[in-house]
């Protein structure tokens, strides 16, 4: 099986949606800020978004 090598900002993109993934739950938990949680929910699923179409039409 073949080796697939990806570009850095793909994996840039992991670590966003990490660090979206992360801060929404934080936010969500211990926090009331609603605005900043639904800001980093829906950056996270954009980059989400970016990463799949980015994959399955490029690699």
């Amino acid at each position: 099986m073949e080796s697939a090598t990806y570009p850095p900002v793909w994996y840039l993109l992991w670590l966003v949606i990490a660090v979206c993934g992360v801060g929404t739950w934080f936010l969500r938990n211990f926090t009331e800020r609603v605005e900043a949680t639904r800001f980093i929910a829906f950056t996270g699923v954009a980059a989400m978004s970016v990463m799949v179409i980015w994959t399955f039409t490029q690699f």
